[in-house]
């Protein structure tokens, strides 16, 4: 062996041998590491291989990953896993992943580039997305999220498929060409009556569509004779943040058998007297008991969208069945289904309801938002009246029955005072 051979051969083994003494005086005796020294430690072993081999080092580095994942402290554990560099970046990710929190698996890959290393985990998240926007009816906003990526788009038709959703199908499918659904069957009726309330459980003996004046005569002198009734209203969605809401396009009346869907955008357009003066003699009648779910939110849209009726400024005899049970879990499907046995199904309720005609399940769906109201209503107050040691619930259900006009009077008294 020559002289420059030797050399060298010297030099590597005292590199060696020089990072063999650094990892073992670590390991032997870390009282005499200081944490700066440590760290450098810890970084150093996810970038030399020789360091690689040390796992204690890295197992160091996992645990206390792992401990700040565990006591929620995460945007500790990104800045701790960007400083440790890649491979601690793609613990991370796995981590989040396994622990089915894709949204911060997915942040972290799109920060730092590891779109390679995890192919999967976008459409894992993008689906996960789709699939919470199709459970709150924003379709709209789901088919804009999919950025007409053809595999998102069919996971989109299959949300729609097992919603029911036949119209949202044959809307895709048209848009995209997506050929290879366009024979697809959709959930059978029996296997959708079992999910979800329908219409023809609640013995509704019809549904009438109110858009001139002789079918709202009509059904005013119907709802003028009724004790109780149900009140539900829909308008087109606005997905543009900071923009004025669109004008609220329908108002479904429930009596005990007929549900009467008002077109208000029309009648508006065409007798927005007769309209004010019918709605106002139902609205503000004493003697009609109106039902809603948070209706008075709706009462402050309707206002809104028609300022110019005085029908939608007052009411008397509200009732928000919301406040009698206090449970805002669940909206009002959850509400049907704890109190009635079945939920609704509500992946229409951001539909186009600005559309003329609305489909067969859009009119189903308004009709029902209205009628189920009287059953839950039944419900309470025939447990009210029979059940033992529930005396004090009328009065309870009775004490939530609202007037605009009573708000009215006690701010006149209050700025008196």
């Amino acid at each position: 062996m020559g002289l420059e051979e030797r050399a060298d051969t010297r030099n590597k083994q005292g590199k060696f041998n020089q990072t063999s003494t650094i990892c073992k005086h670590a390991f032997s005796d870390l009282t005499h590491i200081s944490p700066l020294v440590f760290i450098y430690l810890l970084k150093a072993c996810y970038f030399n291989v020789t360091l690689l081999e040390h796992f204690s080092i890295r197992q160091s580095g996992q645990s206390f990953l792992l401990s700040m994942i565990e006591s929620k402290q995460l945007k500790a554990a990104d800045k701790w896993a960007t400083f440790m560099g890649k491979p601690m970046l793609c613990v991370l990710v796995q981590e989040y992943f396994d622990r089915n929190m894709l949204k911060n698996a997915y942040e972290i890959i799109q920060k730092n580039n590891l779109q390679h290393e995890f192919p999967n985990v976008y459409h894992k998240y993008k689906e996960s997305s789709l699939k919470k926007l199709a459970e709150k009816g924003c379709w709209d906003v789901a088919e804009a999220r999919t950025n007409s990526n053809r595999q998102l788009l069919e996971y989109l038709v299959y949300l729609a498929m097992e919603a029911g959703y036949s119209e949202k199908v044959d809307e895709l499918c048209d848009r995209y060409s997506l050929e290879g659904f366009l024979n697809a069957n959709v959930p059978e009726a029996s296997l959708l009556h079992s999910r979800f309330l329908h219409l023809s459980e609640l013995v509704v003996e019809g549904v009438v569509w109110v858009d001139e004046v002789n079918a709202l005569h009509n059904a005013t002198s119907c709802i003028e004779g009724c004790k109780v009734v149900g009140l539900d209203c829909e308008w087109k969605p606005n997905y543009v943040k900071g923009s004025k809401p669109n004008k609220v396009s329908i108002m479904q009346i429930a009596s005990d058998k007929m549900v009467f869907i008002f077109d208000l955008i029309k009648l508006f357009n065409d007798i927005p007297d007769v309209l004010d003066d019918s709605l106002t003699r139902i609205l503000q009648s004493p003697r009609i008991l109106k039902l809603g779910y948070n209706f008075q939110c709706d009462m402050k849209q309707l206002a809104h969208s028609y300022e110019e009726l005085e029908c939608f400024k007052h009411y008397e005899m509200l009732l928000d069945i919301q406040n009698v049970f206090k449970e805002p879990r669940g909206g009002l499907s959850g509400l049907a289904k704890k109190i009635l046995g079945v939920g609704l199904n509500k992946t229409r309720r951001n539909s186009n309801w600005e559309q003329r005609p609305l489909t067969q399940n859009q009119l189903e769906y308004a009709a029902l938002d209205a009628a189920v109201l009287i059953h839950i209503f039944r419900h309470v107050h025939g447990h009210s009246q029979t059940a033992e040691g529930e005396g004090h619930r009328k009065l309870e259900w009775k004490s939530c029955i609202v007037s605009h006009m009573d708000n009215i009077k006690k701010s006149k008294k209050g700025s008196k005072k």
